[in-house]
């Protein structure tokens, strides 16, 4: 290939790197995997001819996801024996209010992430590459190397649990930013009645502190996750500030550019159906010198 050729092929690619971050960031949820599975794809591209292939996006599409599904079996593999919950990594944006979340509104949400980390590898492959990106099933069954009536059913399968587990209704950016405030002004106080009051009565609270740290074993239930923020939430709220998590309104412990927590919210019905923490244990202690938020 010619040094034009080479640039030309380069200037093409990076204009799809945002398109194959959002696919490897839907199948994989975390950032920098996503990262490593779309540099991947760029090698794999360099190492082929660009003028035999038709549709680059399509065929950049389907390396990707090829590679995440990889990347998810492995991982799969890892998890055989992890008992608590594993959560996505968020992205980060500032909150300055409802306009910006607006804006944000076609984010991936830690909800719809969470459900995804429930299905098996090939059907969060069928789902995310089929559902979302409009590939075809003859195309992901050249993946996973099953028939496409085959695929259709991990498809479908997926489709069921995400459309069953996903929240349906979502409080609109206002509400979501006003219950927030409330909550985090509600714990820095120790004011439990009112934090009980926002809680959905099927809340549930998950926890991720890293592969190095125990498991935690989600909180299921109004009740029992107040006991639980009783004990934490007066050491973490004063360190917490309002931040967009996958384009909804969460609380950030740290800086921006380097997180040490992130607690997202899953708002339905002016009521907090889920809180999702994100955080590194080690971090939290040595920055803040407080007791851990967990």
């Amino acid at each position: 290939m010619t040094v034009d050729g080479q640039q030309v092929m380069a200037e093409q690619f990076e204009q799809l790197r945002p398109h194959l971050q959002a696919v490897a960031y839907r199948m994989l949820g975390s950032v920098s995997e996503a990262q490593d599975a779309v540099q991947e794809g760029w090698l794999r591209l360099a190492g082929n001819d660009p003028a035999l292939i038709d549709d680059l996006r399509g065929w950049l599409t389907v390396v990707v996801g090829r590679i995440c599904l990889d990347m998810l079996r492995k991982r799969q593999a890892r998890r055989e024996d992890f008992v608590g919950a594993w959560l996505p990594e968020p992205l980060l944006t500032e909150d300055n209010g409802p306009e910006d979340m607006a804006v944000m509104g076609d984010s991936v949400s830690i909800a719809l992430l969470v459900v995804l980390e429930t299905l098996t590898p090939a059907e969060r492959l069928a789902f995310v590459l089929h559902d979302v990106f409009a590939v075809s099933f003859d195309e992901i069954a050249g993946i996973v190397g099953r028939s496409p009536g085959a695929v259709r059913q991990l498809a479908s399968r997926a489709r069921r649990r995400v459309h069953k587990d996903t929240p349906r209704t979502v409080a609109d950016p206002a509400t979501q930013r006003r219950v927030v405030t409330a909550f985090l002004a509600a714990a820095r106080a120790g004011d439990f009645e009112a934090l009980l009051a926002m809680l959905h009565d099927e809340v549930v609270y998950r926890a991720d502190f890293g592969e190095d740290q125990p498991a935690f074993v989600p909180i299921s239930g109004a009740q029992a996750v107040v006991r639980h923020l009783r004990s934490t939430a007066p050491r973490f709220a004063p360190f917490a500030s309002l931040v967009l998590v996958n384009g909804s309104t969460g609380a950030l412990f740290g800086a921006l550019t380097k997180p040490i927590a992130v607690l997202s919210f899953t708002i339905t019905d002016s009521r907090i159906l889920a809180l999702d923490l994100v955080a590194d244990l080690n971090a939290w202690k040595n920055q803040t010198g407080a007791a851990t938020p967990n």
